[in-house]
C-alpha cells in the first residue's frame, strides 16, 4: 500500500505535469493584457472540461460503496 501511495505522489509531481498547450499559453498571456472576453472563455472552457472527471469519480464511488453507503444509512 506504501509503495501505490509513493507512486502515485512521484507521477504527479513528474515534469511532463507541468507543461502548457501552447495554444492555452497564448490565449492566456492575450488575456492578461486586457482582453477580458477571452479570458472568460477560457475559464468557461476549463470548467466545462473539469466537470466530467468529477462527475465520472462521483457516480463511480456511489456504484462502488453502494452496499456501505446503504448499511452506513440503514444504522
Amino acid at each position: 500500500m506504501k509503495k501505490l501511495v509513493l507512486m502515485i505522489a512521484l507521477l504527479s509531481l513528474a515534469g511532463s505535469s507541468f507543461a502548457q498547450c501552447a495554444m492555452c499559453r497564448q490565449t492566456a498571456e492575450q488575456a492578461s493584457e486586457g482582453n477580458a472576453g477571452i479570458a472568460e472563455g477560457l475559464n468557461t472552457g476549463i470548467v466545462y472540461l473539469m466537470i466530467m472527471p468529477y462527475l465520472l469519480f462521483l457516480i463511480g464511488g456511489l456504484v462502488f460503496f453502494r452496499k456501505k453507503i446503504s448499511s452506513f444509512f440503514k444504522s
